[in-house]
């Protein structure tokens, strides 16, 4: 089959063709903005999962929605920035969306307040306390200008959402790999949607992130729990894989046989990544329809290694040889939770010693902790993949200047 026909995407991020399974999501995403116009602010949501199982699909579609109800979008893809980046990637957002509830020559009192705490929040210090121009916004003092941050964003999110009620609007926050703020950033968004719930104001929060954003949210802010929802989304169902293998092909006019669906949900077991993923390598394979066992069974080597190239490769090559190493350990011992102790033993090392790697892997999203002493991959299948791109456990030598690894 032509790959100009393909329907299938496994790129990162890209909405499927049919989005199956996530109605619940998509339901309660409606509810929340239409309450929050009611002034009956609904909890906001905080979508959780492992890698590859539609995240940042399912915020593309929240986006899509909330513009069609005519609400301002501000889009954000979180990393492990200081606090001046964090400000100017917030302040730019906010523009934008200043922007877009009234050209800047019909500005009324409340955009222009909004428009005052935004040129101050955006105002930074450097290390010599010399101030740093803000994004094209006369700067004003007064309102959101402490330098404090949970403070300053309260009275920016304030503002903003004073003026979105005036003008009949609602704007939500999407923010993706919300796990990489730092902790004062994400108490300060915390506080901050906490206020605008307070005074029922048209301002909602939706992220999404790897399964520890639950816990890290409520360490930062113990009533977190009860101001977000934490929606957690994993593989889909059969019904729903069904239809996320045979829709796109029928709108093709291609089928699959009942047979190649159940062996193609199989080799995937409904991780919606891998159903774009072999769902193209199986077009790319096959001749013509209707797409039987035998056409998903050849494509397996494409699907493995477009898996390998695209989307486990990348990860391993960001680490250092004892990180691969700690990870191989932990392949060998299966794919799920692992306990700390146990991986160490592998390696031959004291639990103690491998302590800092472990975190240099929670923190760069390659392990997460289901619970106290354990750690999972964030990857599903990462661990076949460790055994095949390692087959061999090769412990790197401890540095004998220091004895330590």
């Amino acid at each position: 089959m032509k790959p100009i026909d393909n329907p299938y995407t496994p790129n990162a991020g890209a909405k499927p063709p049919v989005l199956a399974g996530r109605e619940e999501q998509m339901d309660n995403f409606e509810v929340l903005l239409a309450r929050s116009l009611k002034k009956r602010p609904a909890q906001s949501m905080i979508i959780t999962g492992l890698r590859g199982v539609g995240k940042t699909a399912l915020l593309n579609e929240f986006r899509e929605r909330a513009e069609r109800s005519e609400w301002i979008t501000i889009e954000l893809e979180a990393s492990k920035h200081d606090e001046s980046l964090f400000r100017r990637q917030i302040a730019l957002g906010v523009r934008s969306a200043l922007y877009e509830m009234q050209p800047r020559k019909k500005w009324n009192d409340r955009l222009e307040k909004a428009a005052r705490a935004l040129g101050s929040f955006s105002l930074t210090f450097d290390p010599q306390g010399a101030m740093v121009a803000g994004i094209g916004i006369n700067d004003y003092t007064g309102i959101a200008d402490s330098q404090i941050l949970s403070h300053d964003l309260t009275e920016l999110f304030v503002n903003v959402g004073e003026a979105a009620r005036a003008h009949q609007r609602g704007v939500v926050l999407l923010i993706d790999e919300i796990q990489f703020l730092e902790r004062s950033q994400l108490e300060a968004l915390i506080m901050a949607i906490h206020k605008t719930v307070q005074r029922a104001l048209p301002i909602a929060l939706v992220g999404a992130g790897l399964p520890q954003i639950a816990e890290l949210a409520g360490d930062a802010k113990s009533y977190s729990e009860r101001l977000f929802k934490f929606p957690e989304i994993s593989s889909l169902t059969a019904e729903s894989a069904r239809d996320a293998f045979a829709k796109p092909a029928q709108e093709e006019g291609v089928e699959w046989s009942e047979e190649a669906l159940d062996r193609a949900i199989e080799i995937t077991e409904g991780y919606p990544y891998f159903i774009q993923e072999l769902g193209s390598a199986v077009w790319l394979t096959a001749q013509e329809s209707p797409i039987c066992v035998q056409n998903v069974d050849d494509a397996v080597p494409l699907f493995e290694s477009g898996l390998d190239e695209s989307f486990f490769r990348v990860r391993l090559d960001r680490a250092t040889r004892l990180q691969a190493a700690y990870l191989r350990a932990m392949a060998q011992l299966g794919p799920g939770p692992q306990k700390a102790n146990a991986v160490a033993d592998v390696m031959g090392r004291s639990s103690k010693s491998l302590g800092p790697t472990r975190s240099e892997l929670i923190n760069m999203g390659l392990l997460f902790t289901p619970r106290h002493g354990f750690a999972e991959f964030t990857v599903p299948h990462f661990h076949s993949f460790m055994l095949r791109e390692m087959p061999d456990l090769i412990v790197p030598e401890r540095r004998k200047r220091n004895n330590t690894d």
